[in-house]
């Protein structure tokens, strides 16, 4: 006769060698010396984590809601930012821009377009910081991540793709007869770059002398939403730039009849004259820019303009008499007058006290050598206009003299010059070849103050969110895949804040509180914390505050 020993207690197995996870209600006995099950039925559809809650109901094993034990956060990572901006990535389609099907180096791509927007920072900084984000696993990349494999690798196939990507966003963001927008920057680098032809010193936009530079060029649609970007060389002048862009525009992106708007000194004479050369460039172009002040004083001396005409209430249009179909309109800021002449003033001031200070030197010496001091002194602070002087045998002068031991510094101010200049202090020109039954000169001078949303990009890309530097690249393509990245990036953050317009809007100076980067700190507080229950672990988002829903509701989003 078989010896039969029944438990009594309904317990769960959990079965993991199928594809899902599945659990058996049993209750076990022992019959001839062995155990033996009887089953009541099984548990599918669950995770395993699940199962294994219920397992400890099973063994009433399950600890009270109120004890410390009950529940235990193992890990948060970062997750609102990286999923709103990769959601904000879908609906603007830039993904499929970037290549029409999935793909790993694509998938890397975006990481590193969202990173450059919530992180900045260097690539191998983004790869570390995969145990604090979810930004790569919501991106498709798993596995440790290597900045060669998913960082290097991607960005050349990006950069052989820049071309395409830029002629769909132009097709999506650029319309005929509309404002093409574009302008120049520079930004410098350190360390050696023996072997770059695109790394040059040249003039430096943000003043920052003794470092060698590239210069960066964008290109926007009126609104200002970035469609094209290119490095140059260190070196390049920003009138350079300008027929091969409006190539580019006409012939690569298909644009036949474009408003061109750069800023003063970039449609030149000569540039025009290079373009009408070119008949199947310069058909259709039409271009706004502003007259540099060389330009405004050979009008002034041609008796095309005259000072009085500047006024600060009203646009004053002039035609030019040798060309009808250029027109000027002539503006006065008094705000920039004053400040002009403030910082005028100042300069002028400390150019006065350094030649009093080389004059008076005592010690015998050359009038060479006080010659240079001098030119030094006034090229530093750009006063050379205003000063008349020379340096004189030790004899009586009328004008200002300061005696050298040998010699004697004769300077004074150039009063016609500086009486002239004063009275165009804040005045600005500009200038368009549009019809006037097309545009108002109200119109033109709104379309070229438009350039303000290009330095407003610049100003992200270069320091407020990017950091487009430090550029650690050594190599020109991977510096030229950078910029394009980082540009990518802005497209990003271009389209967020007009989602988010009406909440960056709110309040008035120290009343504001939004600003996109507040935003985004305020995005990644949303995080995916690995929690356990009873010693079941599971995957759990935080709970959106009512701010953050906010925020993803207007753009669009939902966790």
């Amino acid at each position: 006769m078989a010896m039969i020993t029944r438990s009594g207690n309904l317990h769960l197995e959990i079965q993991t060698s199928s594809k899902n996870p599945v659990g058996l209600l049993r209750t076990s006995f022992h019959k001839d010396g062995k155990t033996k099950h009887t089953q009541h039925g099984r548990i599918t559809g669950c995770t395993l984590a699940q199962l294994k809650l219920l397992q400890h109901a099973f063994r009433e094993n399950v600890i009270p809601a109120d004890s410390p034990e009950a529940f235990q956060i193992l890990q948060s990572k970062e997750y609102g930012a990286s999923f709103a901006l990769l959601e904000m990535i879908k609906r603007t389609g830039l993904d499929r821009a970037i290549y029409s099907k999935p793909q790993p180096w694509v998938n890397s791509v975006l990481a590193m377009v969202i990173g450059r927007v919530i992180y900045a920072g260097s690539k191998l900084s983004l790869c570390h910081l995969q145990e604090n984000t979810s930004l790569w696993e919501l991106c498709g990349v798993t596995g440790k991540i290597d900045v060669e494999k998913h960082c290097y690798l991607p960005l050349d196939k990006l950069l052989a793709r820049q071309k395409m990507i830029q002629k769909k966003l132009a097709k999506k963001h650029l319309k005929d007869g509309q404002l093409v927008l574009y302008d120049i920057t520079s930004s410098y680098l350190e360390g050696e770059y023996a072997q770059s032809a695109l790394v040059e010193f040249g003039y430096n936009r943000d003043g920052k002398k003794g470092h060698e530079q590239i210069v960066i060029g964008l290109l926007c649609n009126k609104e200002g939403c970035p469609v094209g970007v290119e490095v140059f060389r260190g070196s390049t002048k920003d009138s350079t730039t300008v027929v091969d862009k409006i190539n580019e525009i006409r012939k690569v992106y298909g644009i036949q009849k474009i408003i061109f708007v750069g800023d003063r000194g970039m449609v030149t004479k000569h540039n025009l004259e290079i373009l009408s050369e070119k008949k199947e460039i310069s058909n259709g172009l039409l271009t706004i820019t502003a007259l540099t002040r060389a330009d405004i004083n050979q009008l002034l001396e041609n008796n095309v303009i005259q000072p009085e005409l500047f006024d600060e209430h009203s646009i004053v249009e002039v035609t030019d008499p040798t060309d009808f179909q250029k027109r000027y309109c002539l503006c006065h800021n008094p705000i920039r007058a004053e400040k002009d002449l403030a910082t005028r003033k100042a300069l002028l001031q400390k150019t006065k006290e350094k030649i009093e200070a080389i004059a008076a030197y005592k010690n015998s010496t050359t009038v060479e050598i006080l010659g240079a001091r001098i030119g030094k002194i006034l090229t530093q602070y750009n006063t050379g206009k205003y000063i008349t002087w020379s340096v004189e045998s030790d004899q009586e002068g009328e004008k200002a003299v300061v005696k050298s031991r040998n010699h004697k510094v004769v300077w004074a101010f150039n009063e016609s010059i500086l009486d002239r200049e004063e009275k165009l202090m804040g005045c600005y020109i500009i200038t368009s070849n549009v019809k006037a039954e097309d545009m108002t000169a109200l119109q033109i001078v709104a379309s070229y103050k438009k350039l303000i949303a290009v330095e407003k990009a610049f100003r992200n890309l270069k320091t407020v969110q990017l950091e487009v530097r430090p550029i650690y690249h050594k190599r020109d393509d991977r510096i030229r895949a950078h910029v394009f990245l980082c540009m990518l990036a802005y497209y990003i953050q271009w389209h967020c804040q007009q989602y988010l317009a009406p909440l960056m809007d709110e309040g008035k100076g120290k009343n504001r509180r939004w600003t996109f980067s507040n935003i985004i700190e305020t995005l990644k507080q949303v995080t995916r914390n690995k929690v356990t229950i009873g010693g079941a672990e599971l995957f759990k988002i935080s709970q959106p505050t009512p701010e953050q829903y906010k925020i993803m509701k207007l753009m669009g989003v939902t966790i």
